[in-house]
């Protein structure tokens, strides 16, 4: 199991268009991937359930990765984060 840990920079937090983006990304592994956020825990590979997060500029989100191909997954999605949000 990897765990990667990030502090949301965009003055947005994770709205409509990041949260589809992010969503994409993880779809892409076969891993298990659950993102958290300060008021709780969802699949982020759903859509509604990361939107429905409501994680502002300021809020650190965890995400759990875990499954055959999850230190590649924890990689990109380091970099996802870092690049987008």
């Amino acid at each position: 199991m990897k765990t990667v840990q990030y502090t949301i920079k965009d003055e947005l937090g994770i709205h409509a268009r990041p949260a589809g983006m992010l969503v994409r990304e993880a779809a892409k592994f076969k891993a298990s991937i659950k993102i958290a956020g300060p008021n709780k825990e969802v699949d982020a590979k759903r859509i509604m359930g990361v939107m429905s997060m409501g994680v502002k500029k300021g809020d650190t989100v965890k995400l759990t990765i875990e499954g055959v191909d999850e230190a590649e997954a924890a990689a990109a999605l380091q970099k996802f984060l870092q690049d987008n949000l």
